[in-house]
């Protein structure tokens, strides 16, 4: 059997997204640097925390609420891990003395994972406090798989001392159903996702597969039925459209919510909210978009021509 020359462009893609180098060297030269922004423009609200704030009317408007992220990953330097949890902190002040009605979600890689989990935690517990103080959630982020161990143990620690602590499973990965067993005795909202790493079939269903999407479905059962705190993270048109058949109004519960990104999902997001659903619009800020950009395109990899004519305005 030939492979799926789209599953092969989205792989590319997401290897192009982990190159440093290529990273570094296209924004590095003003012209690249300026293409590469345009294109992420469809995908981000801006490099500021300022830019990210204009966003949220808009989003208000359309009756979602918001979640707002500072992106990066991977630090491996503890000043600058230390120095990225304050503008965590100062955004988790902003929605507090603000009002807006928005999450607050992140990676543990931003903020010292890789450099000392013992960091990571330290930090992550100031973040807690702030946002416990903002009277918003905050959302642990999903990472590849050789982290998702060390993700759970520090939401488990959390779980421990807070209640409005969520943390971002993927459907693709096996182990899943098992995660979701334990967090299903945790507090704090399960974020559900499909997955966008590379990740080996050994660990997890093929993206695209019939595999995943029974997992998908089966997963958000569970949580909805549960009653515990859910975000149905997904653009997946045929996963929505089967999840509202099986449920009905009781994905209109006050523990549901559905969480699409910023520039996709966008008329999916608005006929949901008003058909009486809960809804969520994803925003990010922040220089350090590439990856996040380019696995965004990848997921669906006919968005490539769409970043062709972004980049040629």
């Amino acid at each position: 059997m030939n492979p799926d020359p789209a599953a092969q462009a989205a792989d590319v893609l997401r290897r192009i997204a982990l190159d440093e180098i290529l990273k570094e060297r296209t924004m590095a030269d003003p012209a690249s640097a300026a293409i590469a922004r345009r294109v992420a423009d469809r995908y981000i609200g801006g490099e500021t925390m300022d830019e990210a704030f204009d966003r949220l009317p808009a989003i208000f408007a359309r009756g979602h609420k918001g979640s707002i992220e500072y992106t990066g990953e991977s630090v491996r330097d503890a000043d600058v891990a230390n120095a990225e949890t304050d503008v965590f902190v100062e955004l988790a002040e902003r929605i507090g003395k603000t009002g807006v009605d928005s999450t607050v979600s992140f990676d543990l890689s931003h903020i010292g994972l890789v450099v000392d989990p013992e960091l990571c935690y330290r930090n992550v517990v100031r973040l807690a406090e702030a946002t416990e103080r903002a009277g918003a959630e905050l959302m642990i982020s999903a990472e590849g798989s050789d982290r998702t161990d060390l993700v759970l143990d520090i939401h488990g620690r959390l779980a421990e001392r807070f209640t409005h602590v969520g943390v971002t499973v993927q459907a693709r990965l096996h182990r899943t159903a098992q995660d979701i067993a334990t967090l299903l005795d945790r507090p704090g909202r399960i974020r559900l996702v499909k997955g966008a790493f590379l990740e080996p079939d050994s660990i997890a269903y093929p993206r695209g597969s019939a595999e995943l999407r029974d997992a998908y479905l089966t997963y958000a059962s569970k949580i909805v039925k549960a009653g515990h705190l859910v975000a149905i993270a997904t653009h997946d048109r045929d996963i929505l459209e089967t999840l509202r058949a099986e449920h009905g109004s009781a994905l209109a519960a006050e523990h549901v919510e559905f969480e699409m990104l910023l520039g996709l999902g966008t008329e999916q997001l608005d006929a949901l909210h008003a058909d009486g659903f809960t809804t969520r619009e994803y925003v990010i800020f922040g220089t350090e978009w590439w990856l996040y950009v380019l696995n965004r395109i990848a997921e669906e990899p006919a968005r490539v021509y769409t970043a062709i004519a972004d980049a040629a305005v």
